[in-house]
């Protein structure tokens, strides 16, 4: 919940205090410097820097990175722009955590999730949210987990060697579950939150 309140209070303050009053010419430049986008990006960015406290605190897989792709990806309209913003909030933090073998394998997952966020445009409700958000976490654990991606001294390059890996992965998955179910609820929760109450009223004016 505190988590919730971080991300509302954050974005909602960053939207009414540093609202842009140029006319861009350009289509993109006009997207980028949306409310809308502008918000979005801003939750993706906070939500991936409480990536550096999950990980000080030793909570493995109780990450933001699959909510924020499906976020994007569901709340971005621009395809590359949504592709790029969650990629982009995974450089910066993992600059601070290091990066790590297997870093292009997660970076494409996260691709993979983005796209499959597109299915959440217009749709953003309850039961779609969870929805999705369980189909991105079972996305996430079939390819990371994929024995033939890994060196064959870890898993062999086999039947076996694929089941192994997955079956080695399922308490991993299982953290992974409910925290790509709080992300989730957290960002798609105070999007539809600060659009009613910050958003709405602006446009309406």
């Amino acid at each position: 919940m505190t988590n919730s309140v971080c991300i509302y209070t954050i974005s909602a303050s960053l939207i009414h205090h540093f609202r842009l009053n140029l006319q861009p010419k350009s289509k993109l430049m006009k997207r980028l410097f949306s409310s809308q986008f502008f918000l979005v990006t801003v939750m993706i960015l906070i939500a991936a820097f409480s990536r550096l406290l999950t990980n000080a605190f030793h909570l493995w897989n109780f990450t933001p990175i699959v909510a924020m792709a499906l976020f994007s990806g569901a709340t971005i309209r621009d395809k590359k722009l949504a592709f790029l913003v969650p990629l982009v909030a995974m450089v910066i933090t993992d600059a601070f955590l290091g990066f790590y073998d297997g870093i292009f394998v997660v970076y494409f997952t996260l691709l993979a999730i983005t796209m499959f966020g597109f299915l959440l445009q217009n749709r953003i409700k309850p039961l779609t949210v969870i929805g999705g958000s369980l189909g991105s976490s079972v996305i996430f654990y079939l390819i990371t987990n994929f024995a033939l991606i890994y060196p064959t001294w870890l898993y062999p390059h086999t039947m076996d060697g694929i089941i192994k890996s997955y079956t080695m992965a399922i308490p991993f998955f299982r953290n992974a579950i409910v925290g790509d179910l709080i992300y989730s609820a957290i960002l798609f929760g105070s999007y539809e939150l600060i659009k009613r109450t910050i958003l709405a009223p602006e446009k309406a004016a």
